[in-house]
């Protein structure tokens, strides 16, 4: 039985002090890549957000009985990125059926979930530490929500930077990397968090 505390401790070094993206740097070529407005950030974010839970809990599922009984170990990272695809096309049928302009935006990054290592981050983290199938759930939530808190804070940063007054050779990518780097700067603040 896992107690309500640890998970919580789960939620919140997941979420804050280990944030996926801006401390333990995974998943950043869709966080640099869809960020440019909030709306399109949000809608990656909670893509992510389902593919990373249900990975999660799926290689859990894979990992524990089938791979762990018949000694098969060595083919975690094989077996993961399997169940992380077939997510991620469910996930991009939905999309493209429920939403064909939020698909359209989304563009190459959605595919690309697939190989975001942050995904399969999280389902080799939880094998490391050795989380039960409530704990893989939860750390694979609160690593997306971190990726959606992430992104979706760069993407604020990057529409008010549209509107500064921004020198030219700073334009663009050398700004967004500047912030990106000043953001998970100010991340850094909760790593002294003991929980």
């Amino acid at each position: 039985m896992v107690d309500a505390g640890k998970l919580f401790s789960i939620l919140i070094t997941t979420l804050l002090v280990e944030n996926f993206v801006l401390v333990k740097f995974l998943g950043c070529c869709p966080f640099l890549g869809v960020s440019k407005k909030t709306d399109t950030a949000l809608a990656m974010g909670m893509a992510v957000t389902f593919v990373m839970a249900l990975a999660s809990a799926m290689s859990w599922l894979v990992n524990e009985y089938i791979l762990i009984p018949f000694h098969l170990e060595y083919l975690q990272t094989i077996a993961f990125i399997l169940v992380i695809a077939a997510l991620v096309q469910i996930v991009e049928m939905a999309i493209m059926k429920l939403s064909p302009p939020l698909y359209a935006s989304l563009g190459i990054y959605l595919p690309l979930i697939t190989t975001n290592c942050a995904v399969l981050g999280v389902a080799l983290l939880n094998v490391q530490k050795n989380y039960g199938f409530l704990e893989s759930l939860v750390s694979g939530i609160a690593a997306a929500l971190s990726f959606t808190l992430a992104i979706w804070l760069f993407a604020g940063v990057r529409e008010r930077l549209e509107n500064s007054n921004i020198p030219s050779f700073m334009k663009g990518m050398p700004i967004a990397l500047v912030s990106a780097g000043l953001i998970a700067m100010a991340f850094l603040g909760f790593s002294g968090m003991k929980l």
